[in-house]
């Protein structure tokens, strides 16, 4: 089974200085149909003016992913990590029982374009971690490139849920396929172009929840990129 979510019906605020939308319920925005899918809680695209950002702020109890499309995003947090994250670059911060950390555009002329993820812990009140690791077009061109997993397995970021994070850049004709194990469900999120999803289409910003599918098989209708979550 699958299920749509169009890019046209999330949750949207522009404050000026952040244009945001919300694939499901998050800050203002709430839809009771929407407050997430399995243990993946928010997906929210965000684009950000040139030198604004977030100031210092709290989180606890989630597994927070940034994975950057365009621009540069200064991170500072109370672990005392402070990177400039770029397009490649995808960071994880466990907030675990309680961090603070501040996201600015490190741009004083471009806009920096991302999507932040965030999903629910295995456990509460862990201790607190941040990773970062560059993954180039070139490892997902053409296949599923593991961004995210439980153990850090393939060279990916690690995080406290039994769930995985990849990542396709497809061209032309190209498609890849992914194998759910049995009970296990998929999220794909497209950041650009056009795909099939398991013989639905699916433009940017939209989503698609797959559920009692063994295999769920993506086609690139032009140039596309999108991420594949597989969730418990």
């Amino acid at each position: 089974m699958i299920t749509l979510r169009p890019s046209a019906e999330r949750g949207h605020a522009n404050h000026g200085w952040l244009d945001t939308y919300h694939t499901f319920s998050f800050a203002r925005y709430y839809d009771e149909a929407h407050m997430g899918f399995r243990v993946l809680r928010v997906i929210n695209e965000d684009r950000v003016a040139p030198g604004r950002g977030f100031g210092t702020h709290p989180h606890s109890d989630m597994e927070i992913i940034t994975y950057l499309l365009d621009g540069e995003l200064a991170h500072k947090d109370s672990l005392g990590s402070g990177e400039t994250i770029r397009r490649g670059d995808v960071q994880r911060i466990s907030a675990g029982r309680g961090i603070l950390h501040s996201e600015f555009n490190a741009s004083e002329t471009d806009q920096v374009h991302l999507l932040q993820i965030w999903l629910l812990p295995s456990e509460r009140g862990l201790t607190p971690g941040y990773e970062q690791k560059f993954f180039g077009d070139d490892t997902k061109r053409g296949r599923l490139q593991l961004l995210v997993s439980p153990d850090g397995r393939e060279d990916s970021l690690s995080m406290n849920q039994d769930a995985f994070l990849y990542a396709t850049i497809l061209e032309g004709d190209e498609q890849v396929e992914h194998t759910l194990a049995p009970d296990r469900h998929a999220w794909v999120q497209v950041a650009r172009g056009t795909a099939i999803v398991n013989g639905e289409e699916l433009s940017a910003g939209d989503g698609a929840a797959l559920s009692d599918v063994k295999t769920v098989t993506i086609a690139a209708h032009g140039s596309t990129e999108l991420l594949l979550f597989d969730l418990p």
